[in-house]
């Protein structure tokens, strides 16, 4: 449990009509998909972080943008397990070759078109639905 809100990145990368995801291979969300991403370490600059995470998860390196989507991640309990607030920036490849590593079980490429077809974490579907009005 915790009585404190923690802060995350991701990053939203999109390349001929594909979306960049990751499976989680850790709980809380083992088996789900979502952008890469995760917590900021103390002392790391926000892009730095979505740098970091993106080359951790998927073996490529990215250019960071503007914030595509804010929103929190609240796990259950009184107080909840986790409390994060999330940071999703569009990015952009600039190098590297896609292969899964950190907490990330797979790294896919993955059709907007078809989103709706993997499971994804609860913030997923805000994310998609803001950005893309539920492709």
């Amino acid at each position: 449990m915790t009585d404190r809100v923690g802060l995350a990145v991701g990053a939203v990368v999109v390349r001929d009509g594909r979306l960049l995801l990751v499976e989680r291979a850790n709980e809380p969300a083992a088996g789900l998909w979502a952008v890469p991403g995760g917590r900021v370490e103390a002392g790391e600059f926000l892009l730095d972080a979505v740098k970091r995470e993106v080359a951790e998860e998927t073996g490529l390196f990215v250019a960071v943008g503007d914030v595509a989507w804010v929103g929190e991640s609240i796990g259950p309990g009184t107080p909840p397990a986790w409390h994060y607030v999330i940071l999703d920036y569009w990015a952009s490849v600039e190098g590297g070759t896609l292969q899964a590593g950190g907490d990330a079980r797979r790294a896919e490429w993955v059709p907007l078109n078809r989103l709706g077809e993997r499971p994804m974490v609860d913030t997923m579907h805000d994310l998609i639905g803001r950005l893309w009005d539920s492709p």
